[in-house]
């Protein structure tokens, strides 16, 4: 099969992603009107999204199907990352806004989390996890070649 058929079939699924990636174009353009943590969610919306015409441009210029799944494969790991730093400021964001609630209606704030020793693990595993995966997919495929 040629790859025309599916870089042409990426292209009409990235048409029909509009109803994301123009809003959150819109997120990112807007600044700092808008909260960091929904920035990044944003960025990592169109980081995620712009990878699908890349794939598309490399099926139809590449020599054969590797590059084009290692360009996502990247972009698939970087829209993870953003989206979970995105998380994590948004929490960050979240305590404080109680805090300011708290303090204007005069009531005890919240108790802090307990667990902040093992989120802070998790997130470190999974950053590992995605870098160790990315790592091996780059490698096997200039192996490949």
């Amino acid at each position: 099969m040629s790859l025309t058929v599916p870089a042409l079939g990426i292209a009409v699924v990235f048409a029909s992603g509009c109803v994301w990636y123009v809003p959150a174009l819109a997120d990112v353009r807007a600044g700092a009107d808008r909260p960091l943590s929904r920035r990044l969610a944003a960025t990592a919306c169109l980081v995620g999204w712009s990878t699908a015409p890349l794939a598309a441009l490399l099926l139809l210029t590449g020599p054969d199907w590797r590059a084009a799944a290692a360009a996502t494969a990247l972009g698939a790991a970087a829209a993870t990352t953003l989206r979970l730093r995105a998380a994590s400021h948004r929490r960050r964001e979240s305590a404080e806004q109680a805090l300011h609630w708290a303090a204007l209606l005069r009531t005890p704030p919240p108790p802090p989390p307990r667990d902040r020793a093992r989120l802070a693990a998790r997130r470190t595993a999974a950053t590992l996890t995605l870098t160790a995966a990315s790592v091996a997919l780059l490698t096997t495929t200039a192996m490949v070649r």
